[in-house]
């Protein structure tokens, strides 16, 4: 591998990095501190909703779009499993979105 690959390679883990964290840190709403136990809790329960719709989700589209060739692999780091799914992207032709999901689905 050149030197040039291994730069690509790390520019690109960044900005997949940057990506998740900009999207983790999106979903954070600190406003409404007035109701925080009431709204702590409501939130606690909607995001578990959330979450849980989201790894459906997920389930969903690498059953569609990895299920094909791939059973679903032991867990790995998700430094390792962005990787992977950012190489397989090209293959199966996922979407920004697809790949989201799956990473999420993945990792948890």
């Amino acid at each position: 591998m050149t030197a040039r690959r291994y730069v690509t390679c790390g520019i690109l883990t960044l900005a997949m990095a940057l990506f998740l964290t900009a999207g983790a840190l999106a979903g954070n709403d600190r406003s409404g501190t007035a109701n925080a136990p009431a709204t702590a809790t409501t939130a606690a329960a909607s995001g578990k909703q959330d979450e849980a719709a989201l790894r459906i989700e997920g389930e969903r589209r690498f059953r569609a779009n990895c299920g094909r060739c791939h059973q679903a692999p032991h867990k790995f780091p998700p430094r390792m499993m962005a990787t992977i799914i950012r190489h397989m992207r090209v293959r199966a032709t996922l979407t920004d979105e697809d790949m989201r999901l799956i990473l999420q689905y993945m990792t948890q």
